[in-house]
């Protein structure tokens, strides 16, 4: 009994190292060798080995020695031909899982980093394009100067962190709100506890001062030219700010009644209150010579030639604000409606009565959770949403989490058949259900499914939420010569639309939905290669100075997380959900970043602003 205490001691002391090196795993760098990362999984994988059968216990120690040598500069030109021979042999015939998943790993790798194997074996080096830089920054697709603000938020300067955000977004505000914070997903503060709360750092930020209140950073002189921005969106007002700043004249043109595009249109209010929003837009609108124009509809209240013709260029940020339908019978049917539609029909102030009523959504993206919890804000009797896979729950996990918290219901595991409506007045009844059962895991490590042996079944509805996607309105521009591809703008990495000469576009219109901070980035991207184009090279002046950084003690400390409204007050109403970190709190997670932008990666490249 003593030796199996001991035993069991002993694996709990294990399982603590182990956590702790998952933790590490899960926080590598962006732009680290992929190479090195693969040899530091196939020792895990020697290191799992029993030894019984050869080929796992010998040609994993073989295979980690060729991996060696490529690093280390000194393979033969035949090394990679042996290393895949030699993973073949240990797929094929190793006895276990240990040795077929590190041959395997071997395999992916010189499939997927084939040019990073010829680089090392030709030039001993990595590709140009690996280079160890500050995670943070480098997940932040618009690259603001995350440890920077963090900074100036610990030394209780609001304005300065406000001023380093918006060096490189002009959405402060609605990105502390909405952001899916990417620039998380890598922090290095999870080798040692948990992730920075970033958002929420940048939340504490604007709540303290209003970003409408910082003054904006200095305006060029004037430069005479005139650049027109199709959609007033967070790709098309970061490209305004941008190069009004730059001293040019942009008119903004927006078939909305109002500024915002999907930040007021497309988020909840209980998410993103539109008084907040326009904090950010008032400041950008200040920036310079911005002229607007409201409810104006590109090839109905002008046309796209006229607007070249006027213009020195022209930029396309139009946002995929059409929600998908489902090609299927009923999918036009009476209360049947895109995700993004109903949306927009809420923010409109056009929001349907659905007391009473069982709502039914087909999707799991964040434009989804923001549909059903708009559902049961309305007051519907139940809301339930179905997907295939878990795999197809893209939202974040914490609108997910709070969707569930306010009596949302989730179903997996059904794939949608069709809609039954009613013969007489074309209403929703019910949809159609096949149940799946879970299947082979794909390339990607995304699960598939295939039918069930069950039949399918009925599900009583009266409302249906199609959380099926979005798409752009490029019609008139494609009558107009755009060059498009299934739905989407052509255009470069450099926002260049092409063959068009002085036309930019980015942001959903191009990439295909995706989320707000992408579009700024892409905003952000256009503005810099429209001056160039202009023949200029403007640079944008951050006003404010980052604190040095000091050494940090690495003390294993909690993450803070502000608390939310309670769930059965909060799905009644559509005032904000989240609250804000209190003082203690904002102070002490600002104390954990760690400042890898001096210690660890190096300190920051320099040329703010240089697009």
């Amino acid at each position: 009994m003593r030796k199996l205490a001991e035993k069991g001691n002993m694996n709990e002391r294990i399982d603590v190292v182990l956590h702790k090196f998952r933790s590490r795993m899960s926080s590598y760098p962006p732009g680290m060798c992929p190479l090195a990362l693969y040899r530091s999984l196939l020792q895990i994988s020697m290191n799992q080995s029993c030894g019984k059968c050869v080929p796992c216990r010998d040609g994993l120690v073989e295979a980690d020695r060729k991996l060696d040598s490529i690093l280390n500069g000194s393979a033969a030109p035949d090394t990679l031909a042996r290393l895949k021979e030699l993973g073949v042999m240990i797929a094929e015939t190793a006895d276990c899982a240990v040795g077929v998943s590190a041959a395997n790993l071997i395999l992916d790798s010189l499939e997927e980093f084939s040019d990073e194997y010829e680089s090392h074996l030709t030039r001993h080096s990595c590709t140009e394009n690996v280079l160890q830089t500050i995670p943070c920054v480098t997940l932040c697709p618009a690259h603001v100067d995350v440890p920077g603000y963090i900074a100036l938020i610990k030394e209780q300067d609001y304005a300065g962190a406000i001023r380093v955000i918006r060096d490189r977004n002009p959405f402060p505000t609605a990105c502390a709100m909405v952001c899916e914070h990417p620039c998380e997903r890598k922090c290095r503060r999870g080798i040692i506890d948990n992730p920075i709360n970033i958002r929420g750092l940048k939340k504490y930020a604007v709540d303290s001062v209003r970003a409408d209140s910082v003054p904006g950073p200095r305006k060029n002189v004037s430069t005479g030219k005139t650049i027109s921005v199709i959609g007033g969106g967070p790709s098309g007002l970061t490209a305004a700010f941008y190069l009004a700043l730059m001293g040019h004249k942009v008119i903004v043109y927006d078939q909305h009644e109002m500024l915002g595009g999907m930040f007021r249109y497309g988020i909840p209010e209980y998410r993103l209150p539109k008084v907040r929003l326009d904090e950010d837009i008032r400041m950008i609108l200040a920036a310079g010579d911005i002229e607007v124009k409201t409810n104006t509809r590109v090839g109905r209240d002008i046309s796209f030639e006229e607007i070249r013709r006027q213009s020195d260029a022209v930029y396309l940020g139009l946002g995929a604000q059409l929600g998908n339908r489902l090609p299927v019978d009923g999918a036009n049917g009476k209360n049947v409606i895109p995700a993004a539609d109903f949306l927009q029909m809420v923010a409109n102030g056009a929001a349907p009565d659905l007391s009473g009523k069982k709502v039914v959504l087909i999707g799991g993206g964040n434009v989804c959770m923001d549909a059903a919890r708009t559902a049961m804000r309305l007051n519907a009797k139940s809301v339930h949403v179905f997907t295939r896979k878990k795999d197809d729950y893209t939202a974040l996990e914490e609108e997910i989490t709070g969707a569930m918290q306010e009596g949302i219901r989730f179903r997996t595991l059904l794939s949608f058949l069709n809609i039954e409506t009613d013969q007489a007045s074309d209403e929703v009844r019910a949809v159609w259900l096949q149940p799946q059962i879970a299947g082979e895991y794909d390339r990607f490590g995304m699960l598939t499914t295939e039918h069930s042996s069950e039949y399918p079944y009925r599900f009583k509805c009266d409302y249906l939420i199609l959380g099926v996607g979005q798409r752009c309105d490029i019609a008139p521009f494609e009558e107009a010569g755009v060059p498009t591809d299934q739905g989407r703008i052509l255009a470069d990495a450099a926002c260049r639309v092409q063959d068009m000469d002085g036309i930019f576009s980015g942001g959903d219109c191009v990439t295909g939905p995706s989320n707000s901070i992408n579009a700024i980035a892409a905003g952000q991207v256009a503005a810099f290669n429209i001056d160039e184009y202009l023949g200029y090279h403007h640079k944008i002046h951050c006003d404010a100075k980052v604190p040095s950084a000091l050494p940090n003690p690495c003390i294993p400390t909690g993450r803070a997380e502000p608390e939310n409204r309670d769930p059965f007050d909060r799905k009644d109403d559509f005032e904000t959900v989240e609250g804000s970190m209190t003082f203690e709190e904002a102070m002490r997670e600002a104390g954990r970043c760690l400042r890898c932008d001096h210690h660890g990666c190096g300190a920051m490249e320099g040329g703010r602003g240089d697009g």
